[in-house]
């Protein structure tokens, strides 16, 4: 606490120096507990210059996803209020599922600098280099039905697209059902996992893996980043805030019952729809046209006998 509150003097004092003598005060804490503070916060990876006669100052921070650096600004009122924040995981959404099963507060934010057990879809391993993307899950404990649960995966693939397309100004578009893509390449996964009884959830994880700084050495093929993408280094703490913010202002509209507006959005940010695509469901292939979603977020794909099918999951492909 009182190294967060050093912080935020000294980033209230940028470009200027703040004595150890007003930190001391202002903090009502020693001279020497201050200095030992400093010690530990450059051992953190902050740079903080230091001069005899003038005190201290914020040069740089570092890049990394830490919990003061994520709240300072943060603008959301419930998403990120609390943050663990690893250096390596095995897999966040594992840490927040423990979590919530020990009664852990909704909005809980779970990251870490690398995983060593990513988790994908259809049980798939996600990559996560050390120190490049963010890698990350939310405690989400919405009052909606279990069967409204997939609403919660398409509203959280439009925040992020919609974030990407903000903050870097690319076309950032949403394969069915939560996959976001720049052009033919793949930049985020998300995967929902949700503890429920028959009629209410108990809580659903959103886990997010997205490429910030990835160099195309470290991903596999048909991946992307931002840093590929936009040709410089996307600054993650600041991407987050800003994600979470947009998370968080979609999940208010689903909540209180606006999920047509989300549904929109999602049309409007499709890389599926209109498309010819081919999905495994329940065990079998589908061909056929992309037509739409439905109320509940299903995808509606018109075979080639001119059957209509709502999916609610499966593994979708364009075919060319």
């Amino acid at each position: 606490m009182i190294e967060a509150k050093i912080i935020k003097l000294l980033k209230e004092n940028k470009n200027s120096y703040i004595s150890g003598e007003e930190l001391s005060r202002k903090l009502n804490v020693s001279r020497t507990a201050i200095w030992k503070h400093i010690t530990h916060l450059r051992a953190c990876g902050y740079e903080i210059s230091a001069s005899p006669h003038t005190g201290y100052s914020l040069d740089r921070v570092p890049d990394k996803l830490l919990p003061d650096e994520i709240s300072y600004g943060l603008e959301t009122k419930v998403l990120g209020k609390k943050i663990y924040a690893y250096n390596s995981a095995d897999s966040t959404n594992i840490i927040a599922y423990n979590l919530a099963e020990q009664s852990e507060a909704e909005g809980a934010l779970i990251v870490a600098e690398k995983q060593t057990k990513g988790k994908g879809r259809m049980g798939r391993h996600w990559v996560s280099p050390p120190g490049s993307g963010i890698y990350m899950s939310l405690i989400l404990k919405p009052k909606i039905s279990p069967a409204e649960a997939g609403k919660i995966t398409l509203m959280s693939s439009v925040a992020v697209a919609k974030t990407i397309r903000k903050t870097t100004k690319i076309k950032a578009e949403i394969k069915w059902p939560n996959d976001v893509y720049i052009a033919d390449a793949k930049v985020c996964g998300i995967l929902t996992e949700m503890s429920a009884e028959m009629d209410m959830i108990n809580f659903i994880i959103m886990g997010i893996g997205i490429n910030i700084n990835t160099p195309k050495s470290s991903l596999p093929d048909m991946a992307t980043s931002l840093f590929i993408e936009t040709k410089q280094k996307v600054n993650r703490v600041t991407f987050l805030q800003a994600m979470l913010w947009e998370i968080e202002t979609y999940y208010n509209k689903l909540v209180k019952g606006s999920f047509s507006d989300i549904i929109n959005d999602w049309r409007d940010l499709s890389l599926t729809l209109g498309k010819r695509i081919k999905v495994e469901w329940r065990g079998k292939l589908i061909q056929g046209q992309a037509m739409d979603i439905d109320d509940s977020g299903a995808l509606i794909v018109r075979d080639d006998f001119g059957f209509s099918h709502h999916i609610l999951s499966g593994d979708v492909s364009v075919i060319s």
